[in-house]
């Protein structure tokens, strides 16, 4: 077998093993990985999954890199085929409230943030960081939708960041407690509320004024 072939195989089975873990974490969250009942769902050694992942640490990185990774192409990377503006903030927040759906036994990445928000280490350093660039995205988002018109001039990018993801959070929790479906519905309810409050008086360039049945 050639460089070239190992380093495939490698890093297949580095997938694989994070692909694994993935599913463990999803149900019982990053605390509960361990080497040794992943390595005999993968069929192989504890040695073996080492080779691979340095440390248990090393593993929950992975793994959350993994969440991430997930995350942004299921809402983010779709979102930004609508055009710039209130329509593709809104196909990201209606998105984040899909990846719930597509979610239902719990997300990890917010399930994440609950195990680590008061342990100081690599992990929440990570955690941290994914939470940062999320909401930089949320934000920029809102900034073009205030660039093209549709909100007010004055909108506090990172302001309305934050009342979209109460609103993603409040799905997330009453999701899991009263069904998918009602929380969808409440939580798009409460998003058009809350852009309605930012909405601009102004006409964004092209738009027509708005129906008797908008």
């Amino acid at each position: 077998m050639n460089a070239s072939a190992t380093t495939r195989k490698g890093s297949a089975t580095r997938e694989a093993i994070i692909e694994q873990a993935y599913g463990f974490a999803c149900a019982g969250g990053l605390e509960s990985l361990s080497i040794g009942p992943l390595a005999q769902a993968v069929g192989m050694s504890k040695s073996g999954v080492f080779a691979h992942f340095g440390s248990r640490e090393d593993l929950q990185l992975a793994v959350l890199e993994q969440a991430g990774e997930r995350f942004v192409n299921a809402v983010l990377l779709p979102a930004l085929a609508a055009p710039r503006g209130l329509a593709r903030l809104r196909a990201i927040v209606l998105g984040w409230f899909d990846w719930v759906r597509q979610n239902e036994g719990g997300c990890l990445l917010l399930a994440a943030i609950s195990e680590y928000d008061d342990r100081p280490g690599p992990l929440r350093d990570r955690i941290l960081q994914h939470q940062r660039i999320w909401r930089r995205e949320l934000a920029r988002a809102i900034g073009l939708a205030v660039e093209s018109g549709e909100l007010e001039a004055a909108t506090d990018p990172e302001q309305l960041a934050f009342e979209l993801y109460s609103i993603a959070l409040g799905v997330h929790h009453d999701a899991g407690l009263f069904g998918y479906a009602s929380a969808a519905e409440r939580g798009r309810k409460g998003l058009e509320r809350l852009l309605s409050a930012y909405a601009s008086t102004r006409r964004a360039p092209g738009s027509s004024p708005p129906s008797a049945d908008d």
